[in-house]
């Protein structure tokens, strides 16, 4: 059975040009789709389940980030292996310096094909780990765990998933919030809130009692936070843990918040589970 990929990029001419250097460095990995932005990615992947993933971080409408994250959580485990990830990017010295400190595959635009190589030397490696016929081989909880973990990694050095090592130096107490109707701004101490959420293009901030909006986006909120007091379970989610009361399996396996003073319950994503598996 061939090797399969998806090519993610918004740009045609460059989605032609990884393809090319793919076929040169990698000849038995066969392109089965390339998508031109993050929900048409999200839909082959799903329909086509290659084993390779080349997601252009930038992409208009759902960015190669959230596709990724929408991808760990509806992925069919019991149809197919998670795919290996790889983020493709316009240059950029820090980010590269992050990548390569991690040691997460990444591809540069213009392609290099160099850098190519030894992304494509990664992945014929973590492939061949995984494979089935492996000896010994890897459970499938313990093969599926490693990917989320390989996932969560990239997504961190990317910008999506900060580690729960990123603590601010100095954390951030006052939100300065609208209430629902937009008409008053209030000082909100970040102590009473229980969970952030994203809606739209604004985040909700939500107490035991009130509902405000703010219009930082998630991703810029993050590291003003403590991560031993807040933790992200979700791309969209971020919760106080000393308010979670209960966590809740599924009939379908996934996971499920209660937190003191909310009736709500807040899904955890398929990347965040880990943080629970005590519980």
């Amino acid at each position: 059975m061939p090797l399969t990929a998806l090519i993610a990029e918004d740009e045609p001419l460059l989605a032609q040009a990884l393809q090319a250097e793919l076929a040169a460095a990698w000849p038995e990995l066969r392109v089965v789709a390339t998508a031109r932005d993050g929900r048409s990615a999200v839909r082959e992947a799903l329909r086509l389940l290659p084993q390779v993933l080349f997601f252009d971080i930038r992409m208009p409408g759902l960015d190669g980030l959230g596709a990724a994250a929408e991808l760990a959580d509806s992925w069919p485990t019991d149809e197919a292996p998670m795919p290996q990830l790889v983020f493709v990017t316009a240059y950029d010295e820090y980010a590269a310096r992050a990548f390569e400190a991690e040691a997460i595959d990444y591809v540069l635009k213009p392609v290099q094909p160099e850098r190519l190589r030894k992304t494509v030397a990664r992945l014929r490696q973590a492939l061949a780990t995984a494979a089935p016929s492996m000896t010994p081989p890897i459970p499938p909880d313990e093969a599926l765990e490693r990917t989320l973990a390989q996932w969560r990694q990239v997504l961190g050095a990317a910008g999506g998933a900060p580690s729960a090592s990123s603590s601010p130096s100095a954390p951030l107490r006052m939100i300065a919030a609208s209430d629902a109707g937009g008409a008053t701004v209030r000082m909100v101490p970040i102590d009473e809130v229980l969970y952030f959420e994203a809606a739209d293009k604004y985040l909700r901030v939500l107490t035991a009692t009130q509902e405000y909006l703010i219009r930082t986006p998630l991703k810029q909120l993050l590291p003003q936070l403590d991560a031993d007091t807040f933790w992200q379970v979700h791309r969209a989610v971020v919760v106080r843990s000393a308010a979670i009361e209960a966590v809740h399996r599924d009939e379908a396996g996934k996971l499920h918040l209660a937190l003191r003073g909310r009736a709500e319950k807040i899904p955890v994503s398929r990347l965040y589970a880990h943080l629970f598996r005590a519980m």
